[in-house]
């Protein structure tokens, strides 16, 4: 690095690296620095181009991380560039490109360093490394313990008070990704860490007060979904527009923090790569993320959790109340917007629950609109390609239908609106069908996914609660979701009388031989019959509640009521058994055939056999014709 471009190959023999990771400490005053920062950087595109730059850079790191304690070199890069944001709005003002660029840089080097330190070490020993000074080895100053507070700090004040224009995105961008790997300390502790010295300053002190203005800040990055600027609009070179060598760096670590944070570091299965059309925006929800679900201090709960929790729209004139000190207004139409149309990543997924579950103000907007079906089909396609989302993509994405299907409003409202041609429904073609109905096809193909592959009870569980939400308000169901419901009962009541017959021979095998285990049959039946039972309950909710309203359910029940007979005398379903028979008698009616005399079916099969012989063009008059009068 230095005026010269670089490349990686060239790093771990760069001079000024060299310099910045030896012996000899540097004043935060000497000419050095600007010779460093003046650099451009061909971006790695790539994963293997990016873990290329880790291993070229790993000697110097490793320099730094042994000989800062004597010369203190780390600190005065980082007090380098905080004297360099000083000026950083009148420089975006200005159109000073030069020194947005040098501060630029100073930032990148300062993450890719920390991205190393944090791996490597205690935040303890990390808050040793920013108070070492150029003095006796191992000695540091209380004057300087606070250098990573006045970083953090820098890092805000630069998110929300910079201009976001074409010649400031790059080191938007980076402001907030480098945000991001100060938080990633969560990263290499197993347990949530529930007392961090990153998370105290964050919380408290001087960065407090942003706390709100950096929410907003960040919702709004999100919302506008701000592509990054062409190459030639770059204060440095750049070959792609993928956000910088830092943005995807950081990516990595932002989605580690993502899934620690929200999945509990554990996934099923790896989501795609979604094209980032906005690395920024991407970004800025993952910093957005983990701040709101840092753990409560002692003392003071998460502010950063209180902001999403409470913030208005901008129509809303009433007085912000006093008990939440961080409350602030978004324009609620255009997030509902962002929302609806980046559905496709989980962390997108992840704010929706977040904003419907602990923002009423939100969750009453939601509800309220006209065009709800823009939200719930995006959600609908996520639980449909079940087998291409991870476990934790489609729990979020059904526990927000249990939300949304908590409102009686929208579970009517879902069957006014009619869809065509929902290209996406593979298994039928679907011209025309209400956004409920849709709603119920997708919810039991998620269920019957479940019971062959995953066989989680809880996904079941969750699935029949928004069923079971929607019953007593379903209206005019379509066809084919009514044989669907009456299916998925069929599918239950096979399975349990299999695993029914398995116990009861897995009994009586074990009665002629007493040293094989018992396979435990009871739990799986416990589950069937719960499952069976929420089922029977759905039913009973629709058929109370708006029989008259749904003639293509009554039809199915009708045409499959002999699933329903061996329930009548099972202990477990009685109950539910005989109030459906109340409300809808006719299941259990059955029409009994009568039975015809044998003077009946003679002179009829005989009548047949002449219908035949005339179709063969024998002579009828050669044929001796047995009459249904004959004797």
């Amino acid at each position: 690095m230095g005026a010269n471009s670089s490349s990686i190959s060239e790093l771990p023999d760069n001079e000024y690296l060299k310099k910045l990771s030896g012996a000899e400490p540097i004043s935060e005053n000497d000419p050095f620095w600007n010779q460093l920062l003046s650099f451009s950087f061909t971006t790695p595109t790539n994963s293997a181009d990016l873990k290329l730059l880790e291993e070229a850079t790993v000697s110097v790191c490793k320099s730094l991380v042994e000989k800062n304690p004597r010369t203190g070199n780390l600190g005065s890069l980082i007090k380098v560039f905080l004297s360099r944001t000083k000026e950083l709005k009148i420089s975006a003002e200005c159109q000073n490109h030069l020194f947005i660029w040098q501060a630029h840089n100073a930032l990148f080097i300062i993450c890719c360093l920390l991205k190393v330190f944090i791996s490597r070490m205690s935040e303890e020993e990390l808050q040793l490394h920013f108070t070492y000074e150029d003095k006796t080895p191992g000695s540091y100053g209380t004057e300087c313990e606070d250098l990573i507070e006045e970083l953090l700090c820098c890092l805000i004040q630069l998110i929300v008070e910079i201009p976001l224009l074409d010649i400031t995105y790059s080191i938007s961008l980076e402001a907030v990704t480098t945000l991001i790997v100060f938080l990633s300390c969560q990263l290499f502790h197993k347990e949530i860490l529930r007392e961090s010295l990153i998370h105290k300053y964050l919380m408290r002190g001087r960065c407090l007060p942003y706390t709100s203005r950096l929410v907003k800040t960040l919702l709004y990055n999100f919302i506008r979904q701000e592509r990054s600027p062409p190459p030639g609009s770059h204060v440095f070179q750049q070959q792609t527009d993928g956000g910088g060598l830092l943005y995807g760096i950081a990516s990595g670590v932002a989605t580690g923090l993502w899934t620690v944070f929200t999945l509990g570091g554990v996934g099923s299965k790896a989501t795609p790569q979604l094209d980032q059309c906005s690395p920024l925006a991407n970004q800025s929800l993952l910093l957005l993320l983990v701040l709101a679900n840092l753990t409560d201090a002692p003392d003071t709960p998460n502010p950063y959790r209180q902001a999403i929790m409470s913030f208005k729209n901008t129509q809303d004139s009433s007085a912000f109340s006093s008990s939440h000190p961080h409350v602030f207004q978004i324009n609620f139409n255009s997030l509902y917007t962002a929302l609806c149309e980046q559905q496709k990543s989980d962390q997108a997924t992840l704010l929706l629950y977040m904003l419907l579950h602990q923002n009423g103000n939100v969750r009453t907007y939601v509800l309220a609109r006209t065009d709800i079906e823009n939200l719930v089909l995006p959600i609908l396609e996520i639980l449909y390609h079940v087998e291409e989302r991870n476990s934790h993509h489609v729990y979020m994405a059904l526990i927000i239908l249990l939300i949304l299907t908590e409102d009686d409003g929208f579970n009517r409202s879902i069957h006014e609106v009619i869809l065509k041609n929902i290209t996406w429904y593979a298994e039928r073609v679907l011209t025309e069908i209400s956004l409920g109905s849709l709603l119920i096809l997708v919810v039991i193909r998620t269920i019957q996914y479940n019971m062959t592959r995953t066989r989680d009870k809880y996904l079941h569980t969750n699935c029949l609660a928004a069923l079971a939400n929607m019953s007593a308000q379903f209206r005019s169901l379509h066809q084919y979701a009514a044989q669907r419901i009456i299916s998925l009962f069929s599918l239950l009541s096979k399975k349990h009388n299999k695993v029914l017959e398995q116990a009861t021979q897995s009994l009586r095998g074990s009665l002629d031989s007493n040293d094989s285990p018992l396979p435990d049959y009871a739990q799986d039946l416990n589950v069937i019959e719960e499952v069976i039972r929420m089922m029977l309950e759905i039913i009973n909710s629709c058929l109370t509640n708006s029989l008259h309203h749904n003639p293509n359910l009554v039809y199915a029940l009708l045409y499959k009521r002999d699933l329903f007979e061996q329930f009548r005398t099972h202990p477990s379903f009685q109950d539910i058994m005989q109030n459906i028979d109340l409300k809808f008698p006719e299941l259990k009616f059955k029409y009994v055939e009568e039975e015809q005399p044998e003077e009946f079916f003679i002179p009829y099969v005989w009548s047949l056999v002449y219908n035949a012989a005339v179709a063969l063009y024998w002579n009828p008059r050669d044929i001796q014709l047995f009459t249904m009068d004959s004797g």
